[in-house]
């Protein structure tokens, strides 16, 4: 068996001890060096060669941010961030994953690490192996992709039903892929939900930052808060995220029940809350790892919803819509950079018209 070769970059031995014994005994990554900042890292990933990295953000002599900029401009590859549960780490993660990063991993503290060290075991090891999973000549087509120009922030005339919704599922590393889509949106957009797989103080950053950046409102879901147009709302990264009808509107509902695919928020939650409502929803699933959205999406579809999921080649992971994909929940599944005009021009006629092939480009 072909194992997956990793190279660990972190100041703290401590941190590099730890990763090195938790990944000693599984079969299919081997652990092939290890260095204590950057300057070191660019060394070792042209004597090594490895499938992966794991970067610490915050490191001496170049910082994390600093390095992984450079990487993905001469050699772009799978990084795993190792990123601390606080404000200033959640706003250098979402950065790193702007670059590139594939994903990251709460930096465990010792004390968690003495009862938790199996759970962070297995988040590591499934995001190593799904990094590895990336073909180098996608990866590095996935991100021309992303940044090559984007196109002019669309125009769109209303939609044509009340109430009309559009729904995002993604993983971590979508949030690179929920900024591109959205920044294609104009202000008076269809009202969006996303479920993201973040933390809480990450979902908190990633609304924040996004609300500077686009013409649509941007915030977390309040509980029991009125949905409208023109506004996108994130669930909190400790919360489930439904959605209610009630009196002809509908509303934002937050929930504190057990983790779904080991998920919370989960998209299968978001997904199966819209099923009454169905008929005037657009569900997308973008890049990210594992299978969460899928049974969701195709629960939508059953009942008439309009299913896109991001294609491969424009995906950094296609795992969720992979999964999607599998099970044929999806109606299309389109390149990211497509999905807004979709989204848009299927809200103004109604998707069902668009399929007839009643809708034409002005």
């Amino acid at each position: 068996m072909e194992k997956i070769t990793v190279l660990i970059i972190d100041d703290s031995s401590v941190i590099r001890n730890i990763i090195k014994e938790l990944l000693s005994d599984v079969d299919d990554i081997e652990v092939v060096g290890e260095a204590k900042d950057p300057l070191i890292a660019r060394t070792l990933i042209k004597q090594l060669n490895p499938d992966v990295l794991t970067l610490d953000v915050e490191m001496p002599k170049m910082d994390g941010i600093t390095f992984l900029s450079n990487l993905m401009r001469l050699r772009p590859m799978p990084v795993v961030m190792l990123s601390t549960l606080t404000t200033k780490g959640a706003d250098t993660t979402l950065k790193a994953l702007d670059l590139g990063a594939i994903d990251f991993i709460a930096k465990p503290s010792f004390e968690a690490l003495t009862g938790h060290k199996e759970d962070f075991k297995q988040s590591i090891v499934e995001k190593i192996r799904y990094a590895g999973s990336i073909d180098s000549q996608d990866f590095t087509f996935s991100r021309q992709l992303l940044t090559q120009e984007k196109s002019k922030q669309l125009i769109f005339n209303g939609s044509k039903s009340e109430n009309h919704l559009i729904a995002i599922g993604a993983s971590t590393g979508g949030t690179d892929a929920i900024k591109n889509l959205l920044m294609a949106m104009p202000e008076n957009a269809p009202a969006i939900v996303i479920t993201l797989h973040i933390p809480r103080i990450f979902s908190a950053r990633f609304a924040a930052r996004m609300n500077k950046n686009l013409s649509l409102v941007v915030q977390e879901a309040q509980h029991r808060e009125k949905i409208k147009n023109g506004h996108v709302y994130i669930a909190p990264g400790d919360k489930h995220l439904k959605v209610e009808s009630k009196g002809g509107a509908l509303f934002c509902v937050l929930d504190d029940s057990a983790p779904v695919n080991r998920h919370k928020p989960a998209v299968d939650v978001l997904f199966n809350s819209l099923t009454h409502i169905a008929s005037n929803v657009q569900a997308v699933i973008l890049t990210g790892m594992g299978q969460d959205g899928a049974q969701g999406l195709l629960a939508l579809k059953k009942r008439g919803a309009m299913t896109i999921i991001q294609d491969k080649n424009s995906s950094l992971v296609w795992g969720m819509p992979g999964s999607a994909f599998h099970c044929n929940a999806h109606t299309k599944q389109l390149p990211l950079l497509d999905i807004g005009e979709e989204l848009l021009k299927n809200a103004t006629l109604g998707w069902r018209e668009v399929e007839e092939g009643m809708y034409e480009n002005s």
